[in-house]
């Protein structure tokens, strides 16, 4: 899964979160996420593709939105 902003780090993601921004997530096709989950643990993977990926995270949803980074 992806985070709606293309962060191009891990650290930007985890202060926008701390930061309390409102952090979406989506799903680039079907696999099997439909509907997405809006609880419990995620994983989030970036930047967006056709780039590499150089990094992922485990994260906290509540509410649809991510409420934290482990």
């Amino acid at each position: 899964m992806y985070t709606r902003t293309n962060y191009k780090t891990k650290k930007e993601l985890i202060a926008d979160v701390k930061a309390g921004k409102r952090v979406e997530y989506f799903h680039p096709n079907d696999m099997g996420f439909s509907p997405l989950p809006r609880e419990g643990t995620i994983f989030i993977e970036g930047p967006h593709s056709p780039k590499p990926h150089m990094w992922y995270a485990q994260c906290e949803a509540k509410d649809g939105s991510i409420v934290k980074v482990k």
